[in-house]
């Protein structure tokens, strides 16, 4: 079931829900997307299906622009909104009543996550019980410098391609706010964030921008149950960001490292377990609830049918 979330005046964001038959007698799962991705990124519908089969409530967010929805908000998304998570988190306690809220997110949107739980520090709500960040990108830089490594080209393209393409769509939306020129001479992410991210979204700069919008600065400050679900062969998020004393001695920190996964993947050879890091955020989450025990009685909307092949 679609539905908007005001974040800001005159800024919606759009999550897919699926609720249980009763959702306030089941925990919910509130999961964000990486760059450039969508609430149908496979990732997100990988783990939405393991998570409701698991009992949980489900919302499938979109970030701002993201999925269709340039017209929700006349603003870009980036790195730096935790603030939207924190809104639809609060939203799905104070209008819903829900009991019990935890939430994931991947490469970008774990940075988001995990910077939403350093910022409430000592005084989260009491219902948002635990944060997974899955391959997060909490060291901006770091994972810019990553990007523009040789073996990354590829990548760097890909992304840089549809942020230009997302963002031209946007200036034809609103052409009063935003200009198009300059962009056929950016060719790497941290010249797109120094032409476009920076200046449109109060930034001084791109370095400006990735100091200010990291959670590495502010994990020290959580204070409710995170895992950081992170392979250490990822070509994107160097593992030398994990070494930070704040992620080693906050003992509300789980750090949970194989040496293989490479970026949001986490494939196992195991037909069992052949998305593994999809089981690993639904038992984090269930470790760390008190109603993940309750009897699925079946899931009164909008149930995820497809099985997971295909979905990476």
């Amino acid at each position: 079931m679609p539905r908007e979330f005001e974040v800001e005046p005159g800024s919606r964001i759009l999550g897919c829900c699926h609720w249980q038959t009763e959702p306030r007698l089941h925990p919910t799962l509130v999961l964000i997307h990486g760059l450039e991705g969508s609430s149908d990124s496979g990732y997100m519908l990988g783990t939405a299906e393991s998570a409701t089969r698991a009992g949980f409530n489900v919302v499938r967010l979109n970030q701002r622009n993201c999925g269709g929805t340039a017209h929700l908000t006349p603003k870009l998304y980036n790195s730096s909104l935790s603030g939207d998570v924190r809104a639809v988190v609060e939203e799905l306690i104070e209008r819903d009543g829900l009991p019990e809220i935890f939430t994931g997110g991947f490469s970008m949107g774990g940075n988001l996550v995990l910077k939403m739980a350093g910022e409430f520090g000592h005084n989260p709500p009491r219902e948002l019980r635990a944060v997974v960040g899955i391959s997060p990108a909490i060291d901006l830089a770091a994972a810019v410098d990553a990007m523009e490594k040789p073996r990354n080209r590829l990548y760097q393209m890909y992304f840089v391609n549809k942020l230009k393409r997302r963002f031209r769509a946007k200036v034809r939306l609103y052409p009063e706010l935003y200009r198009a020129g300059g962009l056929a001479d950016i060719s790497t992410i941290r010249e797109f964030d120094d032409a476009v991210t920076a200046p449109y979204c109060g930034f001084a700069n791109a370095a400006d921008y990735y100091r200010r919008a990291s959670a590495r600065g502010l994990l020290q400050s959580v204070s409710l149950p995170a895992m950081l679900l992170v392979a250490q062969d990822d070509p994107m998020i160097p593992f030398a960001s994990f070494a930070d004393p704040a992620i080693v001695t906050n003992h509300q920190i789980t750090l949970d490292a194989p040496g293989r996964g490479g970026h949001c993947a986490f494939i196992s050879a195991n037909p069992p377990d052949r998305f593994w890091a999809d089981a690993r955020i639904v038992e984090f989450c269930r470790q760390h609830s008190q109603m993940a025990g309750v009897e699925t009685a079946g899931i009164a909307e909008n149930v995820l049918q497809p099985s997971h092949s295909g979905m990476r």
